[in-house]
């Protein structure tokens, strides 16, 4: 298969310039002064772009767009405000009456580069409001991209290309936003840029499950990990992670069953016992891997829905990630914290932490990868194993760690980064795998027990995880 020509930046500025149709304005803060320059170095500048303007300093910002809440600039509420008020201005100052035909858009950025002393990783807001019919409203496109590169210039230059990606995409490739989404990264690559967050709004996106955008980024490569909150809506991970004490548990959740909620809540429970630990600073995630959402080797989208849904109706916030290890998570998240975080997980977990084959691909071993574990702030909350009867519970006193690594293993445990959970004896027994199992053979009355209450009718009706069981509301 041939594979298809990748335009430079210019060459999508030209083609943005050549089409009457399209108009209006750039506005950018900050370090993002690069894109409109791919627009007016294309030529046919003046049948594109209405304004161009850069209120480089606070107060003029603030006297246009107003303040911030939080007092921030780079961040996706100016942004918003900025594609807002520019995109009203067009409709108010440009008479519909001469521009029939006429698809407005207003482009914006916020952003920051790296500082001198590159102690700050550059990041920003990008987005464009744009129509595509202009009898219709307007679409929004937002995206939040982490700057790469290891100098200004080239980040500043960076910023020039997906911004001016973004534009041709939004015209271009808008049916399909997953090619929307892939052609981002068109002359670039993670070693520049990285995007950790997306939303596609409006009219001509009523389709769109942002969820599964979400999910493309972290399949496609683009990100590692990827946020989203109950009602479902992308949230960009600085925004949601800064300086909290991060509560996480790990699972396939295919479904969430009673002994997961078991291992929440008592982990909850331990977690805010810590004097390190805030009720009003506390975030709880639900993470789920990448390679969890695997079958036969393939990601299965609808599954990941079907996970994503039962777990924002009960209010949780879920992540999805590439980090197959547990260092990886725990590195992941202290980038955006300082304070104490929680990790909840079984036994079968734990003892594939302790398993040095998982780290053959560091060069330093399982040393390394307990070395990064070891200098974060954070606890290990272990729920306890006991499938029946005839098997003895497995907690963190008996738990069979291979002697070789068991001074890693004490070194923890004596420590107090190992903390067994309490549980619920009634609820041990249930395995996800089995509840599935039962679920696809709909045998009633087996399985709806083992589920958070209103979980089984949600599965039912909606006929999630492959369920064909009948949905009977009243009897339900």
């Amino acid at each position: 298969m041939t594979k298809p020509i990748i335009l430079s930046p210019d060459q999508k500025a030209l083609q943005v310039n050549l089409d009457s149709k399209i108009y209006g304005t750039f506005v950018e803060i900050g370090a993002g002064q690069e894109v409109v320059r791919h627009f007016f170095r294309a030529g046919m500048a003046s049948g594109t772009i209405a304004k161009t303007m850069s209120a480089y300093d606070k107060d003029f910002s603030d006297s246009i767009y107003g303040k911030e809440k939080d007092g921030r600039y780079v961040c996706e509420s100016r942004l918003q405000n900025m594609i807002e008020k520019e995109y009203a201005l067009l409709e108010e100052r440009l008479n519909r009456s001469q521009h029939k035909e006429t698809l407005f858009f207003a482009f914006a950025d916020t952003m920051t580069t790296i500082n001198l002393e590159k102690t700050m990783q550059g990041h920003g807001w990008m987005g464009i409001r744009f129509q595509l019919d202009p009898k219709k409203e307007a679409n929004n496109v937002i995206i939040h991209v982490r700057l790469n590169d290891v100098d200004a210039k080239l980040q500043q230059e960076t910023i020039g290309i997906i911004g001016t990606n973004l534009v041709y995409a939004c015209f271009f490739n808008h049916e399909d936003p997953k090619q929307l989404l892939k052609s981002l990264y068109d002359n670039l690559s993670r070693d520049n840029i990285e995007v950790d967050m997306i939303k596609i709004t409006g009219p001509d996106f009523k389709q769109v499950d942002n969820r599964l955008l979400s999910l493309t980024l972290v399949k496609e490569r683009m990100t590692d990990a990827v946020i989203f909150s109950p009602d479902g809506v992308n949230q960009q991970a600085a925004d949601m992670l800064y300086k909290k004490n991060i509560l996480t548990i790990r699972g396939s959740f295919r479904p969430v069953t009673k002994v997961n909620i078991n291992m929440l809540e008592n982990g909850l429970t331990k977690f805010l016992e810590n004097k390190r630990v805030k009720k009003e600073n506390l975030q709880l995630l639900f993470e789920i891997t990448l390679s969890n959402l695997k079958m036969e080797g393939e990601i299965n989208e609808k599954d990941f829905l079907d996970r994503a849904d039962i777990l924002c109706s009960l209010g949780y916030t879920v992540m999805i990630s590439n980090y197959k290890k547990y260092y990886k998570l725990v590195e992941y998240l202290s980038q955006f914290t300082r304070a104490r975080m929680g990790l909840i997980i079984g036994v079968d977990n734990l003892l594939e932490m302790f398993d040095e084959a998982y780290y053959r691909n560091l060069n330093g071993g399982i040393m390394e990868a307990f070395g990064i574990i070891v200098t974060r702030d954070i606890k290990i909350y272990l729920y306890p194993y006991k499938p029946n009867d005839k098997v003895e519970l497995q907690d963190s006193n008996n738990i069979a760690v291979h002697p070789r690594i068991k001074p890693i293993y004490n070194y923890l445990f004596s420590n107090g980064r190992i903390e067994d959970l309490d549980y619920d004896p009634k609820v041990l027994h249930i395995f996800s795998r089995k509840v599935l199992e039962l679920i696809k053979s709909c045998d009633d009355g087996k399985w709806e027990d083992m589920v958070p209450e209103g979980v089984a009718e949600i599965i039912k009706e909606k006929s999630l995880f492959g369920s064909k069981c009948e949905y009977n509301p009243e009897k339900n």
